[in-house]
């Protein structure tokens, strides 16, 4: 048996994206396609554009068998973080043969070479990476000049070290050796628009553009599939999109200037005099992008920071990040299948050793019951388990308070909503 793996977001699910799942169904003509796909948050510490449901319910739509969710935990973390996350949980499906991820490059070679220098971590490049960051560098360019000085090579290179996807194979990869993973891993050639592109290039436009356009009240309905044009549609009229950082502005200040340096001393990713900053910001800011870039620095990203300030709203605790950053998801969770997801879900319900989570009110007694279960040893650390879970769950009732209509931000997202079944 065959099973194709993707890791996505589909903020929302494009042309491009589509693309990418043909050209991944080709290459491997797999028996199912499972994919993991972040919550109501995304990797660049942003909110989606629509919630998770509308956007499981785009993938199925499109040739997709299963979504799993990926836990806010990983979602919201740095490339590295999110990539270990997202491997980890298709790792622990145990069916999963292939992984196929996009790239601007399409060099695997070359993508193998610096993700085995990055888990094998030589003391030579070791030292050479601490000296950058010495600099004042923030952390991915420090780490591209060092593999650059190490490796000795020539600047054509050091684009590919630059580029989004690229940076997250590169990341995919060092995931899958960390693991000991079986799980092969194939590249497609990323066509049409940079990642980062924010103007529309016709019909394969970035995710970023479209999400500009959108904000922008642009024409973007030549870079979606219709269906995936009639969904989005459908949560904008009933005023459950478009998210956006704005959206959050009028609770984030407010919310950041009742914290103390005490109490954000505690929660992840907050070291080099961070929380100074954070704090100075939040008292002179009056929107976001002003605390954005108030904060700002060389070293200090303004995707590390929107994370950041994700961190805070979800009271991210150091010991509980590292945690999971060390044991992966506690859980499986179910977002929506078709007929012939849910045979794949026959297949693995006997072999994983995680908890599959289909209906979120029930997340504590399927922990009992796991945790009394004398027939099967299971690996799960009850604490993370429900640390994790109550994430997303915080998570999503939050998003759910930026919807444009008001009568749509009722918390509980989670529980009133069922899984998508195609």
């Amino acid at each position: 048996m065959k099973v194709l793996g993707l890791i996505v977001e589909y903020n929302p699910m494009h042309n491009g994206h589509l693309y990418h799942l043909n050209e991944a169904k080709k290459l491997i003509n797999p028996d199912f396609t499972v994919a993991i796909m972040s919550g109501n948050f995304c990797q660049r510490g942003e909110p989606a554009i629509v919630n998770k449901y509308a956007r499981t319910e785009m993938a199925l739509r499109n040739g997709i068998d299963i979504v799993f969710e990926l836990p806010t935990v990983f979602a919201i973390q740095d490339a590295g973080n999110f990539a270990f996350g997202a491997i980890a949980t298709l790792d622990k499906l145990k069916f999963v043969t292939d992984f196929v991820f996009g790239s601007e490059s399409n060099d695997v070679n070359f993508l193998n070479q610096i993700a085995e220098i990055l888990y094998k971590q030589p003391q030579k490049f070791d030292t050479i990476i601490k000296r950058e960051l010495k600099k004042g560098l923030s952390y991915p360019n420090a780490r591209k000049y060092a593999l650059q000085k190490f490796l000795k090579f020539e600047n054509s290179k050091i684009e590919k070290l630059e580029k989004s996807n690229d940076i997250l194979g590169i990341e995919y990869i060092h995931s899958l050796l960390k693991l000991k993973s079986k799980i092969k891993y194939h590249t497609i050639k990323r066509i049409g628009s940079n990642y980062n592109e924010t103007e529309l290039k016709g019909k394969i436009s970035s995710a970023t553009a479209i999400r500009n356009a959108i904000k922008n009240n642009l024409n973007f309905s030549a870079t979606l599939p219709t269906i995936n044009l009639k969904i989005l549609t459908n949560e904008f009229e009933n005023g459950r999109g478009p998210v956006f950082l704005e959206s959050l502005e009028s609770f984030v200040i407010p919310y950041l200037r009742t914290l103390t340096r005490e109490k954000i001393e505690k929660i992840y990713g907050f070291k080099e005099g961070l929380d100074i900053r954070f704090l100075k910001a939040a008292s002179n800011a009056g929107s976001i992008q002003e605390f954005l870039d108030l904060v700002k620095t060389k070293r200090f990203t303004y995707s590390r920071i929107r994370r950041l300030i994700l961190y805070t709203l979800f009271n991210m605790k150091k010991e509980f990040v590292e945690l999971s950053n060390t044991y992966g998801p506690q859980y499986l969770r179910i977002l929506g299948f078709t007929k012939k997801g849910q045979k794949f879900l026959s297949n693995i319900k006997k072999h994983v050793e995680i908890p599959i989570i289909s209906t979120a009110s029930l997340y504590k007694k399927i922990l009992n019951k796991i945790m009394n279960d004398t027939e099967k040893e299971w690996k799960v650390i009850p604490e993370l388990y429900l640390w994790q879970f109550e994430i997303d769950i915080l998570a999503s009732n939050i998003y759910a308070f930026f919807y444009p209509n008001k009568s749509q931000r009722k918390s509980g997202m989670d529980f009133r909503n069922p899984i998508i079944i195609e």
